[in-house]
């Protein structure tokens, strides 16, 4: 406990008890700068790269601030779907269960019994975690009373926005005192979103943490085209090949997920699906067996791109590839955490070319691969001609910049000027190819 660099917080030892439990021994960047700010009851605004270690920028100052004798709500915590909050509420709990004197917290989702959520609030939890509905239903049942709470958390506020939860969350905050200290986080900061942070934030301060990279450092971005084969099973042969520790496959919509999932079942594989369209009972016992690595392969749609830490992600596997290019960034950010490596394979169309050169664009280099005998082959850049032609539209504009039309021309002048161009674009050539 006492090498851990968390000690400059002043964190009390039970907290610094977990964080050595936890392994934790230096704050993250985005934990140097959260962690402070929650600690002195400021209001930010936070956005940093998935897998930076953002959940516990918050957890950790807001078990800190808890005053464990009154039994009142002191903080509330929001996600916008019931896997990224369950997740939540379990990283609270590893905490807690340190601490001297009781700090409880409760989860509250969508697809369980409200009943049994309003009997269980005949006292007030210290912390609140859940969805935006479940909790602005409790809220307005008169169940939940969330005005003696000094903090809110409203995590993943972009895709809180996409899934219209952000009024639900709109109607708890107005419920919650004036001089509340409310963190955002949020990937991106959509124009739809600043009439809410201008309501509840005045002035509030940026934490932006720069990524070094889009995506992890030691993620290997490779592209298998398609060529016209069947999808389900190029995806089968990728996977056996691969023969992952875990690997999730996305797709774009839930029906593709069901229709990927019975394929490869089909072809003898045991798979997990995570889509929106489960029952909360479903969702829930799947998430179970895949933390209990019951399953090697998940094929999943974005639902579980955003927030959920499915530990051990080898592989991921785009079977199509996001209308939102963000979310290239959050599924690949699935693979590769904590300093791990992974592979993210994206299986591409030739309609995918504008996608795939906006990602290029954004500094992302992929390796081209096919599958060839069930081994994987490099196979030529699909940009190979297209950069051909503009090196030699390069070499051509460098060499007609260097030749210079004489002050007194003569006869044959143009002539004696293109031997020259075509003298300096063989010359330029040569160099590029022993350079290569």
């Amino acid at each position: 406990m006492s090498k851990t660099k968390f000690n400059k917080y002043e964190l009390q030892p039970f907290i610094l008890n977990a964080v050595d439990e936890l392994g934790f021994y230096e704050p993250t960047e985005i934990q140097q700068k959260v962690i402070p700010l929650i600690l002195k009851g400021e209001s930010a605004i936070g956005q940093s790269q998935t897998g930076t270690g953002k959940t516990h920028s918050y957890v950790l100052p807001i078990v800190q601030k808890i005053v464990s004798q009154e039994s009142t709500v002191q903080a509330v915590i929001t996600a916008p779907t019931r896997e990224l909050a369950t997740q939540i509420h379990q990283e609270i709990l590893k905490i807690t269960k340190h601490a001297p004197e009781a700090i409880t917290s409760r989860l509250f989702i969508g697809g369980t019994d409200k009943q049994r959520a309003i009997e269980k609030l005949k006292s007030q939890p210290h912390i609140v975690v859940g969805t935006p509905g479940r909790i602005n239903d409790l809220v307005k049942e008169q169940a939940l009373f969330v005005h003696t709470a000094s903090m809110l958390i409203v995590d993943e506020a972009d895709l809180m926005l996409d899934m219209g939860f952000i009024e639900d969350v709109d109607q708890i905050a107005a419920r919650m005192p004036k001089n509340l200290s409310i963190f955002v986080f949020s990937a991106t900061i959509p124009e739809k979103l600043k009439p809410f942070l201008k309501k509840y934030l005045e002035n509030p301060k940026y934490v932006h943490v720069e990524p070094k990279q889009l995506t992890a450092a030691k993620i290997e971005h490779v592209l298998l085209p398609s060529r016209h084969r069947d999808k389900v099973a190029t995806v089968y042969e990728a996977l056996t090949t691969f023969n992952p520790f875990l690997a999730i496959v996305f797709t774009n919509t839930k029906q593709m997920c069901d229709e990927v999932a019975t394929g490869l079942s089909r072809k003898g594989l045991k798979v997990a699906r995570l889509h929106g369209g489960l029952t909360p009972r479903e969702r829930k016992k799947v998430m179970k067996q895949i933390l209990d690595l019951e399953y090697q392969y998940i094929i999943a749609t974005d639902l579980a791109a955003r927030g959920i830490d499915i530990k051990g992600i080898s592989h991921v596997i785009n079977y199509e590839l996001p209308s939102d290019l963000d979310f290239y960034v959050h599924r690949v950010g699935r693979t590769a955490r904590a300093g791990s490596s992974g592979i993210a394979l994206t299986i591409y169309e030739q309609a995918d070319e504008d996608k795939l050169n906006q990602l290029e664009k954004l500094g992302i280099e992929f390796k081209n691969i096919d599958l060839k005998n069930g081994e994987w082959v490099e196979i030529e850049d699909r940009n190979r001609r297209k950069k051909r032609q503009r090196s030699a539209d390069e070499i051509d504009a460098k060499a007609k910049s260097l030749v210079k039309k004489p002050n007194k021309v003569k006869p044959g002048y143009k002539k004696k000027m293109q031997r020259q161009v075509e003298s300096i674009k063989k010359r330029e050539r040569r160099l590029k190819s022993r350079n290569k």
